[in-house]
């Protein structure tokens, strides 16, 4: 595990979403960076959550959850110092925002600076040697291929395998195994190279059809934007709609609904309450209800006779 320790903050800026919300997306995206991410891509992190910018401690990367995000301005940016931060649309559902703002941490925790490439042959068939722009939620971006964590769904991501020269039998190549070999995209997906003798960007693309379609999205004309803020400008619509409700990973379906979720938590919540206040006292104002529960198991008197 690497040494350096990467700190994300997840901090909103809307009243759409609020601080419980962002908390409970915390908690899942921790989670994955720790037990999934860290050990594929040698990375460790925290992931921490505010309820405001101004609490967000500095050196520590945000991933920011808007209200009004304008086309375009969604995904990785960089700031006046050239630090790596997020821009996440608030959604009403809870899926589609977790799953967004894991899309964002983990392209952050592998390229923090948006400029990592590695080189390999171009699935353009004109082109040869080119550089693919890491960006490892991008080909399985879609909401079918993620998985869920703490019951909300996070995003699927590629492995260092991903970009081998050809398959191999038993190589992991994406987290849930939906990539299935090296360099694939998936519907709904895209793969973003540059090509080093035109210095244009290429993709590819399967948004709306089946088969592939390559896009020429051009040289940066801001020679401030990174690889990657230059990319995802181009193709945060595709983002967005990839991962538009009503999409759902299969894996989703295994776990528990949301009525018996909230029992298990509310169940595990009394029992902690009881406990504190076993070792505390009752909050000032409320019922102590050890003295409660020894009434109600206090025996009869017995009756006169």
């Amino acid at each position: 595990m690497s040494a350096l320790i990467r700190q994300v903050a997840l901090v909103s800026v809307t009243d759409a979403v609020p601080p419980a919300t962002v908390m409970q997306i915390s908690a899942a995206l921790q989670k994955q960076a720790t037990r999934d991410l860290g050990p594929i891509w040698d990375v460790s992190a925290t992931v921490d959550s505010f309820e405001r910018l101004g609490q967000v401690p500095v050196g520590t990367w945000p991933v920011i959850i808007g209200g009004r995000v304008p086309p375009g301005a969604g995904g990785f940016h960089t700031d006046e110092n050239g630090q790596p931060l997020a821009l996440v649309r608030a959604s009403s559902d809870l899926n589609v925002l977790c799953q967004t703002c894991s899309h964002e941490m983990l392209e952050m925790l592998v390229d923090p600076f948006g400029s990592r490439f590695v080189p390999g042959d171009s699935p353009k068939p004109d082109q040869g040697r080119v550089n693919f722009l890491v960006e490892v939620c991008d080909p399985s971006e879609a909401a079918q291929f993620g998985y869920s964590i703490n019951n909300l769904l996070v995003s699927d991501f590629y492995t260092p395998r991903y970009f081998d020269p050809v398959q191999s039998a038993g190589v992991r190549y994406s987290f849930t195994g939906a990539v299935t070999e090296p360099r694939q995209v998936l519907q709904g997906g895209y793969l973003s190279w540059q090509d080093p003798v035109s210095r244009h960007f290429f993709q590819v693309r399967r948004i709306d059809t089946v088969e592939p379609d390559f896009e020429d999205l051009g040289i940066p004309q801001d020679a401030n934007l990174t690889a990657r803020e230059f990319v995802d400008r181009a193709t945060d619509r595709f983002t967005q709609a990839a991962l538009q409700p009503g999409r759902r990973s299969a894996m989703m379906a295994s776990n528990l609904s949301a009525d018996k979720l909230n029992q298990a938590m509310s169940s595990q919540a009394t029992s902690w309450e009881k406990l504190i206040e076993g070792l505390m006292g009752p909050e000032p104002g409320r019922p102590d209800n050890r003295a409660v529960a020894s009434v109600r198991r206090a025996p009869r008197a017995p009756k006169a006779a």
